[in-house]
């Protein structure tokens, strides 16, 4: 693994940095593990210098988020096959990383992998942000395989096999440095929330391949940053989602999507007025907003993204997620 970096994105994240970061460096043997600093405020350096002098300190000049920022990051790391980015709020145990490396040894059209994601909290359930493997339905909502919308389920090894997926969850994403370059990195505009997604469908579209190895877990705390709630992380989830969909869905999907979410997001905004969440209907109504003002510039980046597509990816769950969820299917193993 000396040729793997797993780089850590900080921002006022001392206290995350002092609980995760001893286990990472304990367990990571053999590759270099850099911090990234994205302007933080707070004594990050300083923890990190009291608790692993050896780790790699990168620091920004401001909070780029976590797209841009891995973006900056990473372009100043020269000589490494393979980028491991890790949430500064995930604990790994012993042999968490060699999984991940084996199969982009192993497999020379897989651009990214994942391992299995769990709760610190509680560690034998699944987490939300990646579970053991992401997907989205026919109108772009995300999903897992032990994850379906706000359900976790427990993990009793059912999802223990490793395969093909549609997205590797940002809280730990294991990846080919070249492809990861190649692609342009994170849509930097996201600047948090959907980028991992976007670059994995775009990874798809450029005939490569994205996997879970559950035979490699994590813990993730979550949520460490933008709570649930926020109504930023919900502008931030609806428009980069609509971003994402247009630049990047087939004809038939993008027509099916302009049809139907409007609606969806619609009801939506209507549910958040009706929990007294006026904020979150104002979010939604942002989004769009924002969406519709850059629908010029989105088209000039649908038409590169999709000049050249290999194929389109195998792994779009044709049904809508939501609907699943209202007839009581809310574990993976029961959608289809």
């Amino acid at each position: 693994m000396a040729n793997t970096a797993v780089v850590i994105l900080n921002y006022n994240g001392a206290e995350h940095l002092r609980r995760f970061l001893p286990s990472v460096v304990m367990h990571s043997a053999g590759a270099d593990i850099v911090v990234a600093d994205n302007g933080s405020t707070d004594n990050s350096a300083e923890v990190v210098c009291s608790i692993a002098p050896q780790v790699r300190w990168e620091p920004l000049d401001r909070n780029y988020g976590f797209a841009e920022g891995y973006n900056r990051a990473l372009a100043r790391l020269d000589g490494y096959d393979y980028f491991v980015l890790l949430n500064s709020d995930v604990e790994v145990p012993q042999g968490w990383l060699a999984p991940l490396v084996q199969v982009l040894d192993r497999e020379g059209d897989v651009a990214a992998v994942a391992p299995k994601i769990l709760s610190a909290q509680e560690p034998q359930r699944f987490e939300y942000a990646g579970a053991s493997g992401g997907f989205i339905d026919y109108l772009g909502y995300p999903f897992c395989r032990g994850r379906i919308l706000q359900v976790t389920e427990q993990d009793s090894g059912q999802y223990d096999d490793a395969r093909e997926v549609f997205w590797a969850s940002g809280a730990a994403f294991c990846c080919r440095a070249d492809i990861f370059r190649e692609l342009g990195g994170f849509c930097g505009e996201y600047f948090a929330h959907m980028e991992e997604i976007d670059l994995c469908w775009r990874m798809q579209l450029a005939g490569w391949r994205v996997m879970v190895e559950p035979r490699s877990h994590v813990w993730h705390l979550g949520g460490g940053t933008l709570g649930s709630d926020s109504p930023h992380k919900l502008y931030l989830n609806h428009r980069n989602n609509l971003l994402m969909l247009y630049r990047c869905a087939s004809p038939l999907q993008r027509a099916v999507v302009a049809v139907a979410r409007p609606l969806t997001d619609l009801a939506a905004a209507v549910s958040y007025l009706l929990k007294g969440n006026s904020e979150g209907a104002k979010a939604v109504w942002r989004a769009w907003r924002y969406f519709l003002g850059a629908h010029s510039r989105l088209a000039v980046e649908r038409r590169q993204i999709r000049g050249s597509v290999h194929h389109e990816s195998r792994n779009i769950y044709k049904g809508v997620i939501v609907l699943r969820y209202a007839l009581g299917r809310r574990r993976f193993d029961k959608l289809m």
